[in-house]
């Protein structure tokens, strides 16, 4: 793993990261305006005398700063008033900006992040599809979008790489991959050994599997955003990569806004399509969230 790192980010950065990820998270909320208001949700925490610090990139969010009770047993909680959630987490439905009138598939919804998020995004409206495969975290996820209140979604539980069998095409889609979780080490160091060059292979295969049946289910103007919690090269930029020169519908598309840095575009001596840099990369060295990958794709009409 470091020696990987090595090569894309050296050594200077490697050691800031591995040093990064031996602290743990400052815990973050995201406020389900669905349900209370912002202001209100935040006086309510600090009443009870929990210390919150807005979330420069998001405006219903906050970094715990003193918790003064286990959040997760909070009424404020158990009401679905607010999500537990990393900063990073929270990126990927804002920057796809769904609307009330959309078509959203998110492909890998369990445990309902991103997904309440999405609904939360479309003022609970529109046509929110929501599928898992893996029929264990589905009772998780519809703890989840019960709490927070979302009506505006249905769950199906197959496997997203045969989207193509729903006959429906989206308007945005999301597709948070399964993925080695390399960027999760300072949520779980069992990660620093559990996971082999074999596993990333593995994941890799299935991520691009994943990619293009939701870039075949978009809209003409539809966009996919991709992302993982891995830093790893293999599950982002690679699987882009490959996926996007396969066919000339598609293309990465800038961010109105940036939150991290760059994505790759030159890694282990092999050149890649030049607008990945347009995907952004965030590291817990540089933006003190867990590791992770997001790429914004539009399909077009070529």
């Amino acid at each position: 793993m470091i020696e990987r790192y090595l090569l894309f980010l050296g050594i200077d950065d490697t050691i800031k990261l591995l040093k990064a990820n031996e602290k743990p998270l400052t815990p973050s909320i995201r406020v389900n305006t669905l349900k209370i208001k912002t202001k209100d949700l935040k006086d309510r925490l600090e009443q009870k005398r929990f210390e919150l610090e807005r979330i420069k990139w998001i405006s219903n969010a906050f970094i715990i700063l003193k918790e003064t009770y286990n959040i997760g047993s909070l009424h404020e909680y158990l009401q679905g008033y607010i999500y537990l959630q990393n900063v990073a987490s929270m990126l990927p439905p804002i920057i796809l900006d769904p609307k009330s009138n959309d078509i959203v598939i998110d492909m890998c919804a369990a445990p309902g992040g991103k997904s309440t998020h999405l609904s939360q995004l479309m003022n609970n409206k529109g046509n929110l599809i929501l599928i898992e495969k893996n029929r264990n975290r589905i009772p998780a996820l519809e703890v989840n979008l019960r709490r927070m209140g979302v009506t505006n979604s249905i769950v199906l539980n197959f496997d997203a790489i045969n989207i193509s069998n729903l006959k429906i095409k989206a308007d945005k889609i999301l597709l948070d991959a399964p993925c080695t979780g390399e960027g999760l080490i300072r949520q779980d160091v069992s990660r620093k050994k559990s996971k082999k060059m074999r596993d990333i292979e593995k994941m890799s295969s299935i991520q691009k599997k994943l990619l293009r049946s939701g870039l075949n289910a978009l809209n003409l103007d539809g966009e996919l955003l991709y992302s993982t919690c891995s830093i790893a090269p293999e599950e982002n930029e690679f699987v882009v990569h490959e996926v996007l020169r396969e066919r000339t519908d598609v293309e990465i598309i800038k961010t109105s806004e940036f939150y991290g840095v760059e994505g790759l575009t030159e890694i282990y001596g092999k050149t890649l399509r030049d607008n990945l840099k347009y995907a952004q990369r965030l590291y817990p060295h540089i933006h003190d969230t867990i590791g992770f990958f997001i790429c914004l794709i539009k399909k077009i009409n070529k």
